[in-house]
């Protein structure tokens, strides 16, 4: 079960999946179940035995061209509607608005105060990252 707070999730956003999958899969020993997105692309999600360690994201198109590989976290929230306009009034700023993600729950993404990017979600009630 998750906990308002705490990291939940961690993913590898990368313009090379294949080559990131071979990397860890090899290195690490990750299998990887593959989720379709509804963008159309695959979404691979690093598994120890049945359960999920993390997620390996895809990059394309124009909006990731000039954005380097890096890993990004994301922190479980209670309510995320209601816990980014906290954090907006607080002095972050808003990235991107609450969007969900269908069995996995809804995201948002901000920047803190001090610069650093963080993605936070309220989890759907069937997931335990």
């Amino acid at each position: 079960m998750w906990s308002h707070g705490n990291f939940y999730w961690n993913e590898l956003m990368t313009h090379d999946a294949q080559k990131a999958r071979e990397f860890y899969g090899t290195s690490l020993g990750w299998k990887f179940d593959e989720m379709t997105m509804e963008s159309g692309g695959t979404y691979l999600v690093a598994m120890d035995g049945e359960k999920p360690l993390g997620g390996i994201f895809q990059m394309e198109g124009p909006d990731h061209e000039n954005v380097p590989d890096h890993w990004f976290a994301y922190i479980a929230v209670d309510d995320i509607d209601a816990r980014l306009k906290q954090a907006v009034e607080n002095g972050a700023t808003l990235l991107r608005a609450a969007f969900d993600v269908p069995g996995v729950g809804r995201i948002g993404l901000i920047k803190d105060p001090c610069g650093a990017s963080i993605g936070w979600m309220t989890p759907a009630q069937n997931t335990d990252g």
